[in-house]
């Protein structure tokens, strides 16, 4: 057997994942072209590297089909429910850093607050007749942070790109997105509630709770967190 370590496809996700094993003395690397999701570890014997996209790598980790992985928080909380009996994070890794956040018109002078956003959506489903729209790909952290914090009268609508301009194409009227710099928010006339932040992710290093390890895995395990642990 052997473990198998599921990161990032392409693109400068992938690169810095590459960057950060690399200065733990284990260099990853794609083999054959770029078409081919292949890959090869150097530096630990008895592990095997699969790429994956980030987006894939929650589910293969809850599935026990591979034994670690790097993807992004918010992924995992997302796609993952109870993640915490799924998968351990073993290190955050400093890079891919975006917050998940609630972001309405900039017009909305009056609105700057969740509970701003509560009593605007409540005038908004007197006013027109059906819930203030949200655009976002994230429904389960969307509606468990809006259900903590009291905001009601609202429905989620999926947007799986550009969810900044949906409030622009009159689909939405509010967003729940991923930002980095909020330039793009900013530029479609966006800004994000005060207290808006329902999550500050980033790229980290999870572990299956799922999967079976033999006592030879069990070793190389061990052997590995201490490389990326120092």
């Amino acid at each position: 057997m052997t473990l198998k370590l599921g990161v990032p496809s392409k693109g400068r996700l992938m690169e810095q994942t590459f960057e950060w094993f690399a200065a733990r003395g284990l260099k990853l690397s794609r083999t054959g072209s770029d078409r081919e999701y292949a890959g090869a570890i150097e530096g630990l014997s008895g592990m095997e590297l699969v790429l994956l996209s980030a987006g894939e790598i929650p589910r293969e980790l809850a599935a026990g089909r591979i034994d670690l992985g790097v993807t992004g928080t918010d992924l995992i909380r997302e796609k993952l429910p109870t993640w915490s009996d799924k998968v351990e994070p073993i290190a955050e890794m400093g890079f891919g850093h975006a917050d998940l956040i609630i972001a309405v018109p900039a017009l909305w002078v009056d609105v700057d607050t969740l509970d701003d956003l509560d009593a605007a959506a409540a005038a908004f489903r007197a006013r027109h007749g059906f819930r203030l729209r949200i655009a976002t790909k994230y429904h389960r952290l969307v509606r468990e942070f809006l259900r903590d914090n009291g905001v009601a009268d609202y429905q989620l609508v999926d947007s799986q790109g550009a969810t900044e301009g949906t409030v622009k194409n009159e689909t939405a009227e509010a967003v729940a997105d991923i930002t980095s710099t909020g330039d793009t928010l900013r530029a479609n006339h966006l800004k994000i509630l005060s207290d808006g932040l329902i999550l500050a992710s980033q790229a980290t290093l999870f572990q299956s709770q799922t999967n079976t390890l033999s006592a030879a895995d069990k070793k190389t395990l061990q052997a590995f967190r201490q490389m990326v642990n120092g």
